[in-house]
């Protein structure tokens, strides 16, 4: 009989790694940026096991400064001497404390939050020596479709988009999202160039991140329906839940949506007002693993898709996307796949299942050496 380790927390230690992005600069319809921000936390118990989880950012050094603060002078000292293997209570803990509630019910503290929980079911899935899928229940599935999203920037020209796309498939993507949201006319000139580029049989996305208003949406989709687009992901800004469901009920495009929501309550809203078709949860926006297993839970109930919002930060998604039976794809960015030692890795289309024990969020050494910025 094997003795559990003790998982008393002894210490939490937040860090910061800024890892350069694909290329020099991409972007989006709102920003662009050149490295990512993984704000990060250690947690280490009372037997030497330790425990990782981040959150993702525009690596914008102040602000990630503020979540790893908050991480180590607000969550730490409610963590120390706790049992790290209470994750449910611990989450209800640190969610419910009065003094974190005044100063925020989402944004930086919840950020933070997210790294705490997932850090915490990275020792509970090392403590019982598998990995994070098996401790959730086991996979429900063989494979886990990836699509690329790093081929599909506002940045690349259109040329490169295309050729982009036309390699992306050649690589066993089934999957592809590109970005609109610059103008109506310029992105369905490229929406169809890519569309008759990778030819029906790869679904083709797209994302607005949030930038366009309900006219300008609806104007987009009357064209863009005949070019089979698979979802149009936050079309309209990400708290318009009334605008969501309109342009839901006014074209065959699906809409999904999700990453910029911080609770299972931002999500109930979506919906109760039918204006979600794809459920995008995040890990690292939503006080962490703990809640978005409960916006999967529900969006299962309304037979709603799961497709875990990633961008780069997949690595505990994977997981959770052999486990749960909502989820059904998962986005693909390589930007700090390899600073990890169990990296989110794509063969042939799908993300290869994990095998070390834990989340997948232990960074590597090098990554540790290479990317690291001071917390303070």
């Amino acid at each position: 009989m094997t003795h559990d380790p003790d998982t008393k927390i002894k210490s939490v230690e937040a860090f910061i790694l800024h890892v350069p992005v694909t290329g020099s600069q991409i972007a989006d319809s709102t920003h662009s940026i050149s490295h990512w921000g993984v704000v990060g936390v250690r947690i280490e118990t009372s037997s030497g096991l330790a425990g990782f989880g981040f959150t993702g950012t525009h690596a914008h050094l102040p602000s990630d400064q503020l979540i790893a603060r908050c991480i180590e002078t607000c969550h730490g000292p409610l963590l120390l001497g706790e049992d790290a293997g209470d994750i449910g209570r611990l989450w209800q803990k640190l969610a419910r404390n009065p003094a974190l509630q005044w100063v925020g019910r989402a944004g930086i503290t919840t950020l933070a939050h997210a790294a705490v929980d997932v850090a915490l079911w990275d020792i509970k899935a090392k403590a019982a020596q598998q990995p994070l899928w098996k401790l959730l229940g086991g996979r429900v599935r063989e494979k886990v479709r990836a699509y690329n999203t790093d081929i599909g920037w506002l940045s690349i020209p259109d040329d490169q988009l295309v050729s982009g796309a036309q390699r992306a498939a050649a690589d066993g993507f089934t999957g592809i999202k590109i970005k609109v949201g610059s103008s109506v006319e310029r992105d369905l000139r490229r929406l169809a160039a890519v569309r008759e580029a990778i030819g029906p049989d790869v679904t083709l996305a797209v994302d607005g991140n949030g930038k366009w208003d309900l006219a300008s949406c609806q104007r987009f989709c009357r064209a863009a329906e005949a070019l089979d687009v698979f979802w149009f992901e936050e079309p309209l800004w990400h708290d318009d839940v009334r605008g969501h469901a309109q342009l839901a009920r006014t074209t065959s495009i699906p809409v999904a949506l999700g990453e910029q929501l911080y609770t299972t309550d931002a999500f109930a809203h979506f919906f109760a007002q039918q204006a979600i078709h794809w459920v995008q949860p995040d890990t690292t926006r939503m006080a962490g693993l703990s809640e978005v297993l409960r916006v999967c839970d529900t969006a299962h109930s309304f037979r709603l898709p799961v497709a875990p919002h990633a961008g780069d930060m997949s690595q505990v998604h994977v997981h959770l996307s052999y486990a749960h039976p909502a989820c059904e794809v998962l986005e693909f960015i390589p930007w700090i796949k390899d600073c990890f030692t169990d990296p989110a890795e794509v063969i042939d289309g799908y993300f290869r299942l994990p095998q070390l024990p834990g989340a997948g969020t232990t960074p590597t050494p090098s990554a540790w050496d290479q990317h690291r910025k001071a917390t303070s």
